[in-house]
């Protein structure tokens, strides 16, 4: 669920290097590798941040979902299922808000961490 979109961000920011600054590494002539760690990583960190913040999401909606079908004793799903079947809707609402504040936590983990190691890039500064 969650490799698709990280792999998509991350092979877009990857290539995301102009022309004429990978003939520039290629002057310095500069190795794959040094390409690699001191051009297209950096300049892909801020996509392969937008995947994991993608990815934090849909990583906690698809365990959710998962233990809807799969989870036989224990798990949000789980108890949100049967929580449904015995029309306790009280506790179906606290476990729907307990997931959304626990993603909204998860992405702003990852937007913290993304703003720390790319405060070089534009979409970072204030």
């Amino acid at each position: 669920m969650v490799f698709f979109p990280m792999l998509v961000n991350t092979v877009q920011g990857l290539a995301d290097t102009t022309r004429m600054q990978r003939d520039l590494m290629a002057t310095y002539s500069a190795s794959y590798w040094q390409t690699l760690l001191k051009l297209r990583l950096p300049a892909a960190a801020p996509a392969i941040f937008n995947g994991l913040k993608i990815a934090t999401t849909l990583a906690l909606i698809g365990a959710i979902v998962a233990e809807f079908f799969g989870s036989p004793i224990k798990g949000m799903g789980f108890r949100i299922s049967t929580e449904v079947g015995k029309l306790g809707l009280d506790m179906v609402w606290a476990e729907i808000t307990v997931a959304a504040v626990a993603g909204s936590a998860f992405y702003g983990v990852v937007a913290m961490i993304e703003r720390a190691v790319t405060f070089w890039h534009p979409s970072q500064r204030k």
